[in-house]
């Protein structure tokens, strides 16, 4: 089975992906910058590593994407911390690794190389590294298998599966099988991941429920956004404050009428919307949503304050400084596909909604449970516990520590992470 499985990926799937990709990247400028970027990898690789103490073990950390690797950080700061040791990053996609390529505390960045035996061997061989750490999902055959002959130790962290999930499908699982049995450890964010990742036939002791390092990571971030000041006192003072988070056309079409109904009961109210794409169309689009019925002010000019009803966020990267303000959240992609990191407006204790599409949020779908979030279907239904929350503070407490709850009693994957990873430095 093996051997079939050898064959069929190295002769028939890999050419083929290639071959796609290649295509893709006519039309698709990120694959472009992905295939281009490959192209001196080890070159760069070699030259880089001329600054680093050769006498100090390599840590090898892989990420899908910048997602990804917001989950290895926590992990990486706080090894470097403790551990004399150089750190290796790679990426698979493009906007994992020019977003990241000056990230502090990795003493080596560079994309990992496309899956062939002859790249795989070449590339372990350039960085030789102690142990190797995959972040979620993103596993190579041929490097698992190079790192495995090595007898480097390979670790599958922040680890999820779910239920009825596509690797479950009969040709894919045989081939997980085989996959997941290169790893050393496989740790896994819950008990419930752990007894899917049994279903393929990896033996229990290899599998260890650690928890989810983005509590730890929101967590950290969280009380250093605290004491950032993005937003005068003077804006926010006697106001409610309603952050709508990463929202897409489809979550604003549902909010935005919400919002303006609740304007009439509540003249206290304001909304801070941060759209996920601050385009310039979209953020025109939003100003005429509300031209005639509220004064807008887009973020930028916010030293102009006079007192409008709706800041629009017109830059990245600021919002879970933003949800500091909140006193009711929102979070968006929940109407359109999938939801965005409920965890950055949860941890402030603050009430979170969202729309319907969770399945892909493990976080979303248990806060909705106890109690410390709130689906909402349709515009009705935001109105109606838009106008509850604000109007009733006990609740809107209440529902925020739950909320906050959860998220501390969640904290802590880090730390056994670490201690598992220690011995095999």
């Amino acid at each position: 089975m093996k051997i079939f499985f050898y064959i069929f990926y190295n002769f028939l799937f890999l050419p083929v992906l290639y071959l796609l990709l290649r295509v893709a990247g006519i039309f698709n400028k990120k694959i472009r910058i992905g295939i281009i970027g490959r192209k001196r990898v080890y070159e760069e690789l070699i030259l880089n590593a001329t600054a680093t103490d050769k006498n100090k073990k390599l840590i090898w950390f892989h990420s899908s994407s910048l997602g990804e690797f917001e989950q290895a950080k926590p992990i990486i700061e706080h090894l470097k911390k403790t551990k004399d040791v150089n750190v290796l990053v790679t990426f698979f996609s493009p906007s994992g690794y020019l977003n990241s390529k000056k990230y502090p505390y990795a003493d080596l960045i560079s994309y990992i190389p496309f899956d062939t035996k002859q790249n795989a061997r070449k590339f372990i061989s350039i960085t030789n590294p102690a142990i190797a750490i995959f972040m979620r999902y993103d596993l190579w055959p041929n490097i698992l298998e190079s790192l495995n002959k090595k007898n480097i130790p390979t670790y599958l962290v922040d680890a999820t599966l779910r239920e009825n999930s596509p690797r479950s499908f009969p040709v894919s699982k045989s081939l997980h099988k085989i996959i997941y049995n290169y790893l050393d450890k496989i740790l896994t964010v819950s008990i419930k991941d752990a007894e899917e990742f049994k279903k393929f036939g990896v033996p229990e002791k290899k599998i260890v429920v650690a928890g989810d390092t983005r509590f730890d990571r929101v967590y950290e971030r969280s009380q250093l956004a605290k004491e950032k000041k993005l937003i005068s006192d003077n804006v926010t003072k006697n106001k409610k404050v309603f952050v709508a988070g990463s929202t897409w056309e489809q979550d604003e079409e549902v909010i935005f009428p919400a919002f303006l109904k609740l304007t009439k009961f509540d003249k206290n109210v304001m909304m801070i919307v941060a759209p996920h794409e601050p385009t310039l169309i979209h953020l025109e689009k939003i100003e005429n949503e509300f031209a005639g019925k509220l004064k807008t002010i887009r973020f930028s000019h916010l030293n102009n304050y006079t007192d409008e009803s709706v800041i629009i966020v017109d830059s990245i990267g600021i919002l879970l400084t933003l949800y500091t303000y909140a006193d009711v959240a929102y979070v968006g992609g929940s109407f359109k596909q999938n939801i965005h990191n409920v965890l950055e407006a949860a941890v402030y204790g603050t009430p979170v909604l969202f729309g319907p599409k969770i399945e892909n949020s493990q976080e979303a779908i248990k806060l909705s449970e106890i109690g410390g979030g709130i689906v909402i279907q349709d515009k009705r239904a935001a109105f109606k516990n838009l106008r509850k929350l604000f109007s009733d503070e006990v609740l809107r407490k209440e529902i925020g520590h739950i909320s906050s709850e959860y998220v501390k009693s969640n904290i802590g994957a880090t730390k056994k992470i670490l201690n598992m990873i220690y011995p095999a430095i």
